[in-house]
């Protein structure tokens, strides 16, 4: 293995588990103590739109509906989401972040803003696209794995 190929390697192992703590701490640090990072990442893909249902949550997410109702009850008993079946068809539940939901939401992404900035203010212009470039690249991968 040449030395470019541990670098990155190391880099992108090291990012992720890093970005997983601190994220869990972002919840920790705040008044969202009983949220989970999974918990927060449905909170997330729920988003603050209406119209939501289970269906496209649990494509959004890449999991399966059974798994993504587990996630949600835990929710609704948090008080986080409201749920509503259609009334043309029984089988459709939709979803919606309650009050508290839509707080947790703003705090997550607040610290996504946060990261973000924290990488831009370091690059300049030129180094932007390339970025960009890299990460379409690495979203590719995972998106064909």
């Amino acid at each position: 293995m040449n030395d470019a190929y541990k670098t990155i390697n190391q880099t992108l192992v090291g990012l992720f588990n890093e970005i997983m703590e601190l994220e869990e701490k972002a919840l920790t640090g705040s008044s969202f103590t009983d949220l989970t990072n999974n918990d927060m990442h449905v909170i997330e893909a729920i988003g603050l739109e209406e119209g939501n249902n289970m269906s496209k949550i649990a494509k959004k997410l890449n999991i399966t509906v059974g798994s993504l109702t587990t996630a949600m009850n835990s929710l609704v008993n948090k008080k986080y989401v409201v749920r509503k079946r259609s009334e043309v068809d029984r089988r459709v539940v939709y979803v919606k972040l309650t009050e508290k939901g839509i707080q947790a939401f703003l705090h997550h992404e607040e610290y996504h803003k946060k990261m973000t900035e924290a990488i831009l203010e370091k690059l300049s212009e030129e180094e932007i696209p390339v970025l960009v470039k890299t990460l379409d690249a690495l979203t590719d991968f995972f998106n064909a794995y």
